[in-house]
């Protein structure tokens, strides 16, 4: 009878244990510039970045962690103790998505400035060795495409970036989502015309908040954003297949 009892109490302290760790969530976290990064509502703020609105796309056993800012490069992220934040959370199993390239290219500004051949290649292998130190999984993936019009076809504005992300990433073996191959083919097929309300094309008094209006081809409409995203869980099925699985149907 005692052995009993003591069987009994020891499945009621095992069995929510084992129901907690099969609830735990993995974590995707996503480390990169305002194309990711999540908008404030207020005012009717029309601007947002495909992380704001991917978690949508997903179901239970996975949450989203999204650390992406404005303005910020593979430098100037690390430089402010944005990765030290993001690193002290990553456990084994979770996932980092990296995206940095808009402002790694702007030379004028040393804060924010990362040569593609050299310092950024070297920030985004050393990104990949420290979340894989944590037993995370990282992911890279090729900035979105600015729209830039010349002559009715979209022109390019990264220059060697993609493709030293892409280098890196089958150097190290890690998962590749080529969003500026996939944004680049999506802008292109929209047009010079229809591929403005993927961005911030807005008339005067169209929003309180922007009185004057907005003409910007790099930051995301809501449309633009979902769009974006949709391309996300298209690459993650192809080259992701273990995040994939977590896509709503």
């Amino acid at each position: 009878m005692k052995n009993a009892l003591k069987v009994g109490l020891l499945a009621l302290l095992i069995l929510p244990l084992m129901s907690y760790m099969q609830k735990k969530e993995i974590t995707l976290f996503l480390v990169a510039d305002s194309t990711v990064a999540d908008k404030p509502y207020a005012n009717g703020n029309p601007e947002k970045g495909w992380g704001q609105v991917f978690p949508l796309y997903l179901q239970e056993g996975i949450k989203v962690a999204n650390h992406a800012v404005n303005g910020r490069s593979t430098k100037s992220f690390r430089d402010e103790g944005r990765w030290d934040k993001v690193l002290k959370d990553i456990k084994k199993g979770d996932y980092v998505i990296i995206e940095f390239g808009h402002n790694d290219q702007k030379s004028e500004d040393p804060k924010r400035y990362a040569a593609p051949e050299t310092d950024y290649r070297k920030n985004l292998e050393r990104y990949i060795a420290e979340t894989r130190a944590k037993g995370g999984i990282p992911v890279l993936a090729t900035p979105i495409v600015r729209r830039k019009f010349e002559n009715g076809q979209l022109v390019d504005t990264h220059s060697k970036y993609p493709d030293v992300v892409r280098a890196v990433a089958a150097a190290q073996n890690v998962p590749l989502l080529d969003l500026e191959k996939r944004t680049r083919e999506l802008v292109s097929r929209y047009g010079e015309e229809r591929s403005k309300d993927l961005f911030l094309h807005l008339q005067p008094g169209e929003y309180e908040s922007l009185p004057e209006g907005r003409q910007d081809d790099t930051h995301l409409s809501a449309y633009g954003a979902f769009r974006v995203s949709d391309l996300v869980a298209q690459e993650m099925q192809k080259n992701l297949p273990e995040v994939a699985k977590y896509l709503k149907k």
